[in-house]
């Protein structure tokens, strides 16, 4: 075991864990943030996706000791509010079906939209290739990533 120090959606933790436990176990079951999915587990489908120090990793094949005095952003901590661009624009396009995939759709397209402000549906589609939607969402979530562009660019958010 080791003491795992670090800053998870704006909160200095400190817990315990075996350094080489998935980032994603350390989050969902010793911390109780159960909105990153564990989908695969072995990084190809998104689901559990989350943002270590501002860019977007497989919390499944994330080692918790990687996070180590690092910052940590999961779905939970992406606005205090719900009211990030990528999730109003989810809402207002009803993007979710199953919503299984969705958390890990919306860290990835967060990242997406703070390196390119206004994406291409080929940017797009390129970012978000890692992330699978079992249930076929692709052309109502690149919808909804151009609108959260559009929302960014008018809220400054």
């Amino acid at each position: 075991m080791a003491t795992i120090n670090c800053t998870i959606n704006g909160k200095a933790k400190t817990f315990e864990a075996d350094p080489e436990m998935p980032l994603l176990w350390a989050l969902r079951d010793t911390l109780g943030l159960t909105g990153t999915k564990y989908g695969c587990g072995i990084a190809q489908c998104g689901a559990c996706t989350v943002h270590l120090n501002d860019e977007a990793v497989r919390s499944c094949v994330t080692k918790v000791s990687r996070a180590n005095e690092q910052k940590v952003v999961t779905i939970e901590g992406l606005s205090a509010n719900a009211d990030h661009p990528l999730q109003l624009a989810w809402q207002e396009v009803d993007v979710p079906q199953c919503g299984y995939c969705q958390g890990g759709q919306i860290m990835s397209a967060a990242v997406l939209l703070r390196e390119n402000p206004n994406p291409s549906d080929e940017d797009i589609n390129a970012a978000m290739s890692g992330n699978i939607c079992r249930c076929g969402t692709y052309l109502r979530i690149r919808e909804a990533i151009h609108l959260a562009a559009k929302l960014k660019q008018n809220t400054g958010k």
